[in-house]
Parts: C-alpha cells; structure tokens; sequence
C-alpha cells in the first residue's frame, strides 16, 4: 500500500482530550481523533435577527461547521434564540458559539433562553472583571456553562491580557538577575491565563473535556511560539487563529504561515482566518481560505481541487484561465449536493492547463484533466480521465462540455460505497 503524504513527512497530531460541540442532531466532535474543525464568525449587528441568520446559513453552506455570533447587549442576548429559530426553520443545524467580553455573567443569567440556544460559550479572561468581581463573574460564566450543558473556549487575547497577571509576572521578572525580554513574559502571561482559567472552570465543576482553550495574537512568530508552549503544557484540544490576521493577501499569507507550521507539528484542533472583509467581499471568504489550507496540506478534504498553471508566454490566451476559474466555481457550487450523494468526490482532483508543454503530463497526473491550446496551436483540447486520454474537446463550449464530462464522472466513480472519513 502506498504511503499517504502525511505518513512520509511523519505527521502526528498531538493527543489531546475531545470536547462536544452540538445542536439537535448535529454533533461536531473537537480534538481527539475527531477532524481539525473549520470555524468562522459572523460580522453582522446581532439585533438583527435575519441578516445574522442568513449570514449563518451563507457561513455554514460555505463549510463552516462551527459559527460564532457578538453577544454584547441585553439586546442582542434577546435576538439569539429567535436567530436560532430562523436558522432552524431553514434547516440549519450549525452549532452558535456565544462570544462574551465584559458582561456575560449578567446576560447569561438574564436571558437563559440565550444560554439554552448557543452550543458553546467563548470567554475571555482578560475582560471578565477586575479583583473579587473578576472570580465571581467568571464563576458565574462557567456555572451557566454547567448549567446548560455547553463547552466553553477560554479565549486570551495578546490585546486583551489579565492586567492583574501581567503586571505580577512582570514584577517577578524585573527581580531576576537576568531578566527575560517583555514578549517572553507576555508569551507566559497569555499561556498562565488560559491555564489557571482552565483550572478554576474545573474547580467549580466544568467537565474538563469540555474545555478548549486559545491563546491569539497578530504576529505570526508570536503564535508559533505560544501555541508551541502551551501544546507541551495542557491536553485540552486548542483552536488557532491569528487575533487580527488583516485584509486580503496579507490577512491569506499570514494565516497560512502560522497555521501551517502549527498543523504540521500535530498542534490544532479548531482553525478560524480571521480576514478583514475587502469592500463587498462575502464573510465565507474566511471559510474558503481554512478549508484550502487544511487541504492543500492533505489534512482534510472539503471539495475537489482544481490544478491550473500559474500561464506564461505561450498562453496569452484568457480561455484557460477563464475555465479554471469557472470550473472552481462550479465544483464549489456542487458541493453541498455532491458530498450527500457521492461521498468521497472531495478528493478528486481536476486539472486544467494552458498549453500542451505540461498540460497532458499534469493532466494525466489528475483524475480528470484539460490541456487548452496556448498561443498559436490548434484549438483542439484534449480531455484526461484517470490517466488515459478520452477524447478532443473544439469550439465555443469547451467550457460546458468539460463541466458535463466532470458531472458524468462523479456520477460514476463515486458513491456510498466508496465513502471515506475526509
């Protein structure tokens, strides 16, 4: 049996506890042996009740299994069952996770209604209160959790640090002969806060299973480092992210850079981009950008990936560049169909190529491929299936007969029985 890529580079996910996430029937399982769960965040004002339903329901159909909603008010703690409501009117089992800052304690005692249609709370540390109000208040977080049956994540943010923490940890650190530098200190104050919240969560009577924990910050090495750390420290499965990871390129290559090393290493259970939208770009965007890095890195399949050349100097034409695009769209558009009845086709790879240079090698190399005329050649484009050479597409529709050639093999090479654990 041929080796997978992962068991060549000697990839090993780090054994960690498994947490329960779940709404009605739709149990999604994290850490353990479960798969690394896609996450995303909506960016609407909750009050609004539809837009942040439909919002959802864009989120989730995109592949999100996990999405989280800003319960900040009395207001929008009012709007989350009727949210829920919506969404299960439409179908829509996608776990909400309720993110709370400075007063969660008093809206999930006010509005357990709330409490009862979110699947898990997010608590940051940092913000639940200062002093004795900061123990009562974060007690009163965690005994709703207990209540209501719901995971939490404690979520410290490199922004948002327990001032108290910090400062005594920098006190420690300037009385020693040699005194670490400031980020050090920082990187061990966010781990201590994850850790010591995880703690008491558990002295008051959390199920420790039902714990997950982050630790964000902007900076890729940062994350590296303190994802590193607190991997080695705790078996409470751990969800990455980078707090701000910025808008377009930026916010993809930076995500990519840190998430990739941790992954690799075994270390990550739950991933979220944290992408600031561009002007009228969709929120899934973040969702898209998770699963492709998850699955270029051949740790979990989402939906067939498309193989195009980057083009060149013997491909002016647009018309491979336009099918690839086309094409990417079509199978994404397919998905949510397709992974019902044909399980398994997330793993099939299309190519399609410029010229005939690469174009028939890569083709063959895929389960179905294209190679387009390039400058000056023919427009003639032959069609790969499973390595052999089917046929010769010509004319203005190349486009539509390959889409339907793509269809017909989906239809034929993939069914229940073939089913895989992506």
């Amino acid at each position: 049996m041929n080796k997978s890529n992962l068991e060549i580079t000697g990839y090993q996910r780090r054994v960690c506890k498994q947490a329960t996430v779940k709404w009605g029937g739709n149990i999604v399982t994290i850490g353990g042996d479960a798969p690394i769960r896609v996450q995303s965040m909506t960016n609407t004002d909750t009050v609004d009740v539809i837009g942040t339903a439909i919002q959802v329901k864009e989120l989730a159909r995109a592949g999100s299994e996990i999405v989280r909603i800003t319960v900040n008010t009395v207001e929008a703690a009012a709007a989350v069952p009727h949210i829920r409501d919506q969404l299960d009117k439409m179908g829509v089992d996608v776990p909400l996770v309720g993110d709370f800052h400075y007063n969660g304690h008093t809206l999930l005692k006010e509005y357990p209604d709330c409490a009862q249609a979110l699947s898990k709370y997010r608590i940051n540390p940092g913000n639940v209160g200062r002093g004795a109000k900061k123990d009562i208040q974060f007690s009163q977080m965690i005994e709703a959790a207990i209540r209501f049956d719901k995971p939490i994540r404690i979520g410290v943010n490199w922004g948002s640090l327990d001032p108290d923490l910090l400062a005594e940890l920098m006190d420690q650190n300037a009385a020693l002969a040699t005194p670490k530098e400031a980020r050090e200190v920082m990187v061990e104050a966010l781990i201590q806060s994850a850790l010591q919240s995880a703690q008491k969560a558990v002295e008051i009577g959390m199920p420790a299973q039902q714990i997950i924990l982050s630790c964000k910050v902007s900076a890729v090495q940062d994350l590296i480092a303190v994802y590193r750390d607190l991997a080695l420290r705790c078996d409470y499965p751990l969800h990455l992210g980078l707090t701000e990871a910025g808008i377009g390129s930026k916010g993809i290559v930076g995500s990519t850079a840190a998430l990739s090393i941790l992954l690799q290493e075994g270390i990550g259970d739950t991933i979220r981009i944290s992408l600031t939208p561009e002007p009228g770009a969709p929120r899934e965007n973040e969702v898209i950008v998770a699963q492709e890095i998850l699955q270029t890195m051949d740790l979990r399949h989402f939906t067939p990936m498309v193989i195009a050349c980057p083009g060149c100097g013997r491909t002016t034409s647009t018309v491979f560049q336009q099918l690839a695009s086309q094409i990417q769209s079509y199978l994404r558009h397919q998905m949510p169909l397709w992974k019902k009845d044909y399980p398994g086709v997330e793993s099939m790879n299309v190519a399609v190529m410029g010229c005939i240079v690469n174009g028939p090698g890569e083709s063959k190399h895929a389960n179905i491929g294209i190679s387009l005329p390039g400058t000056g050649e023919s427009p003639a484009a032959p069609v790969f299936i499973d390595g052999q050479k089917v046929k010769t597409l010509r004319g203005d529709h190349i486009a539509q007969e390959f889409e339907q050639i793509v269809a017909d093999y989906v239809h034929a090479h993939y069914s229940a029985a073939s089913s895989t654990e992506a």
